[in-house]
């Protein structure tokens, strides 16, 4: 007869009888078997989190290299983007200057960031990185676009820019020989008729009777005609904004229509209208504004003479209209 087997209980400090040793063997082998699994378990997770798999090593590896590549292209697309600001500024401050181009709006020159096309790059890995990346690659592309049309716009000003030169007044529309005086200037003076403070819209150049008048540039005749206050009046159109008009003649010689070249006779100075004396009223126009008729005469006169005609112009003189 086999002798009994007892169990010791730590936690009830007894033993007890073990009638089954087949049923105990078995649930001692199943304990032994479940804290096998869990502390394998155990160790299977520590390792995994404190060793990289060799897969994991290469999708580390490309990750790095993936950023290491972005960082690069948004390095160079910053050194481009600070090549074509400079492209920018030459463009606005001294192509489209010297072609007499207007300059690029700057709402054409700044790029929308907050488009809604960007969402969808929030699903991607590293979404700050492509975002970012994306945005400044359609920025140069937007900008590049933008400074293509604007050399376009350039190109076709220098192409154009003989036949400016020729529409631009820059003479005085009086001979030095046959002109007496400067009356008055561009600016504000005291009305010869009425003597009160008023603005003088142009030039008065005093003469000879029926001196001759000149063209101050290529154009054409828009109007040859009465006009209130101004008499005798004609209006050339030259073209690129500018208007010349030249009133209180006493004849035309040419008529409403008629193509001039810069120097043409194209009337005789007089005193009709509101005029006190003879004397041609002078007035340049540009893009439908008054300006300074002193700042077209750069095809007439020297420094010195310049200078001499200012003094002359400066409304402190005769004015007669």
């Amino acid at each position: 007869m086999a002798k009994p087997i007892y169990h010791f209980d730590p936690k009830t400090m007894t033993y007890f009888r073990i009638d089954n040793k087949i049923q105990y063997r078995i649930s001692n082998i199943i304990s032994h078997l479940v804290s096998s699994v869990f502390a394998g378990l155990a160790c299977f997770v520590l390792f995994v989190m404190l060793f990289e798999s060799p897969n994991e090593k290469v999708l580390r590896s490309e990750k790095l290299e993936l950023e290491a590549q972005y960082e690069l292209l948004n390095s160079q697309i910053e050194e481009i983007q600070e090549v074509l600001t400079d492209i920018q500024q030459r463009d606005d401050n001294l192509y489209r200057v010297v072609g007499n181009a207007e300059p690029v709006p700057s709402e054409a020159k700044e790029n929308d960031k907050t488009s809604v096309k960007y969402k969808y790059l929030r699903k991607k890995p590293r979404p700050d990185i492509a975002t970012l990346t994306t945005q400044k690659v359609d920025e140069l592309r937007r900008k590049l676009y933008v400074q293509s049309k604007s050399f376009n716009e350039v190109f076709d000003a220098a192409k154009n820019h003989e036949e400016r030169l020729l529409r631009t007044p820059s003479i005085q529309p009086v001979l030095n020989k046959d002109m007496k005086r400067m009356a008055s200037g561009y600016g504000m003076r005291i009305d010869p008729i009425y003597k009160t403070p008023k603005f003088h819209a142009g030039m008065d150049f005093s003469g000879a009777h029926r001196s001759e008048i000149f063209a101050t540039a290529k154009g054409t005749l828009t109007f040859v005609g009465w006009k209130q206050g101004y008499g005798n009046c004609m209006i050339i159109d030259h073209g690129f904004g500018y208007e010349t008009l030249y009133a209180h003649l006493d004849g035309f010689k040419l008529k409403r229509g008629q193509q001039v070249n810069r120097g043409d006779v194209i009337g005789y100075m007089g005193n009709t209208g509101k005029s006190t004396g003879t004397h041609l009223h002078y007035e340049v126009h540009y893009k439908g504004k008054v300006t300074d008729p002193r700042n077209y005469y750069f095809q007439d006169l020297n420094p010195e003479e310049y200078d001499e005609m200012v003094r002359l112009t400066s409304n402190n003189g005769n004015v007669f209209d």
